[in-house]
């Protein structure tokens, strides 16, 4: 009885596990080094990444992050991301690096407003290549205000 009992609750609490998101922290996102790249398509020196062992381990694993929510959409073409930092100091306005944003890649259009602290859940993708965007990607992602 026992055994059968002890079995029920390990398959609970394993399909829990398996299937629940990571919380990372800004901490964990810093595993990351940079050197500079040429890109002949806009002539100029790019930021690429190499990403540490930590990070590496989260590639395509549904994670959750804190953050500040910034919009840079133009009319029809939605660009959103989560920084570590208020728009003011963010990554593109301040002196805070590129591992300190995440593109954010919605189901739904958010409701959010720059500046606003959310949590945000998705798909984590590595990007070193493309340059047109962010090293960290969430996709498929949903999000919630923090109070």
């Amino acid at each position: 009885m026992y055994k059968i009992v002890f079995l029920i609750l390990f398959f609970i609490v394993t399909k829990f596990n398996l299937f629940s998101q990571e919380k990372l922290t800004w901490h964990d996102l810093a595993d990351v080094k940079f050197y500079n790249v040429y890109s002949s398509k806009y002539d100029d020196i790019f930021l690429k990444p190499r990403f540490g062992p930590i990070i590496k381990s989260y590639k395509g694993a549904q994670i959750r992050i804190k953050g500040y929510f910034l919009d840079f959409s133009i009319e029809e073409d939605e660009f959103y991301m989560v920084s570590k930092n208020p728009r003011s100091s963010c990554f593109f306005c301040g002196a805070a690096g590129p591992e300190s944003i995440v593109e954010v890649i919605f189901k739904q259009k958010p409701k959010f407003k720059t500046d606003q602290i959310v949590e945000v859940t998705g798909i984590l993708e590595l990007n070193t290549d493309d340059v047109d965007h962010c090293n960290y990607i969430l996709k498929e992602a949903t999000g919630r205000l923090i109070n």
